[in-house]
């Protein structure tokens, strides 16, 4: 595992892998054992979004791993300055041990894995959301001890967390359902993904996505960038809401789980919000461990 660019690269054994070692590195890290497997490495964390948890828990983890991490703007960079993103790669590659990306584009992060020399950790972009699905599926199995075989409802927009949760939930053997309107289904790309599997449902009916639920997720309606149509979203996705009447659908032990952060009364109402929120805290917090097990995994080996 040179990269993790996206969910579509990795193999079932990778995501068992990363996961298995992100539990390893959770406990080490809650018994005062030391583990700096990365030390006297060197991250470079290039932002071109804003982050709370993506740059908190990469900054963070990699100094648990004996690590530096180097927080780098793009506002500050010549990348952000109109720089080829190629170039930017080459030079980055001659300073740093690896770099993790949050920026919009998926071909940014594509290319610099394409010309640079050094492993490349996708963040975010506006097509997938890598690091957040596996502290996701972290999450899940923690509280249910597997994942093959449990049914995973989404409800909301097919963004980049859509796009994500339902390639990284099927090669974890769950079954995927997901309700989202229409204009605002998940990329082409993975649905074709999709035709492989008999276990995955596209519906516009959250009811159905729910039905027999082990877990559900949800995003927020307007993503990073997408402020300038949030009424207009409003409108399309009401219905698209994870409430009593949603729940009801589900298990009784149902999990809910939300990547943050969460607008309370549109995509989830403030009562399951609360209900559940020790999931969803315990889910930000896996984002450390998570990340760590792939910082290990790209750079480490």
């Amino acid at each position: 595992m040179k990269h993790l660019l996206k969910m579509m690269d990795l193999s079932t054994e990778e995501i068992t892998d990363i996961l298995n070692l992100a539990d390893q590195l959770k406990y080490e890290l809650k018994h005062g054992i030391a583990h700096d497997y990365l030390k006297g490495k060197t991250l470079g964390m290039i932002f071109e979004k804003a982050s709370t948890r993506t740059r908190v828990s990469f900054e963070t983890g990699m100094y648990q791993l004996g690590g530096y991490p180097l927080f780098l703007s793009s506002g500050d960079m010549q990348i952000g300055r109109g720089e080829p993103v190629q170039d930017t790669a080459r030079v980055l590659s001659r300073y740093l041990d690896g770099i993790m990306i949050r920026t919009f584009k998926q071909s940014e992060v594509e290319d610099l894995a394409k010309y640079g020399s050094i492993p490349i950790i996708n963040g975010l972009t506006d097509f997938c959301h890598p690091c957040q699905v596996l502290a996701d599926l972290l999450t899940v199995r923690e509280y249910k001890n597997k994942l093959d075989g449990l049914n995973m409802c989404y409800i909301g927009d097919g963004n980049n967390m859509a796009n994500s949760l339902i390639v990284g939930c099927l090669k974890a053997g769950m079954n995927v359902s997901v309700a989202c309107p229409d204009g605002y289904r998940p990329d082409s790309s993975v649905l074709e993904f999709t035709k492989d599997y008999d276990n995955f449902k596209l519906t516009g009916v959250p009811m159905e996505a729910a039905a027999d639920a082990d877990v559900l997720f949800t995003d927020v309606w307007a993503s990073m960038g997408q402020e300038g149509e949030a009424e207009k979203r409003k409108i399309a996705f009401k219905g698209y809401q994870i409430n009593d009447e949603i729940m009801s659908a589900a298990h009784s032990d149902a999990m809910v789980l939300h990547c943050l952060p969460a607008h309370r009364e549109e995509e989830i109402t403030a009562k399951v919000f609360e209900e559940h929120s020790k999931e969803i805290f315990d889910e930000a917090e896996n984002r450390l461990h998570a990340q760590k097990a792939v910082m290990v995994k790209v750079m480490g080996e």
